[in-house]
């Protein structure tokens, strides 16, 4: 059986570094990455892009958002916009490290069918 447990390719000072800045969210995001909850919905032709993150809820719900400006969930609203307590929520994190780290699923459709899941936020 093959081996799915991600490995981050950094150091410990970057994972230092990074858990200084985002606390708990850094284990959240990884635990999110390590169930390959993480897909980068590119649009064609136009390589437009936005993320669908599952949530660690029983539930799974599945969250929309550009990893630097938005999530659809309710954390981005009460802890990021509101509050200013947090740089992102978990699904932004996660968004953000499997596409640096490249291990997101990388799911192709038409441009038409991106605009129609962007109207839905």
């Amino acid at each position: 059986m093959e081996n799915t447990k991600w490995t981050p390719p950094v150091t410990d000072d970057q994972l230092s570094v990074l858990h200084f800045l985002f606390g708990k969210n850094l284990e959240r995001a990884t635990r999110i990455i390590d169930q390959r909850g993480v897909k980068r919905i590119s649009g064609e032709p136009s390589g437009r892009s936005i993320f669908e993150v599952v949530g660690e809820s029983r539930r799974k719900e599945e969250y929309l958002c550009f990893p630097e400006h938005y999530c659809s969930c309710y954390s981005f609203f009460y802890d990021i916009v509101n509050r200013g307590e947090q740089l992102c929520c978990k699904h932004q994190l996660a968004a953000r490290l499997s596409a640096s780290t490249g291990v997101c699923i990388d799911v192709k459709v038409s441009d038409e069918e991106l605009a129609f899941l962007l109207s839905k936020l």
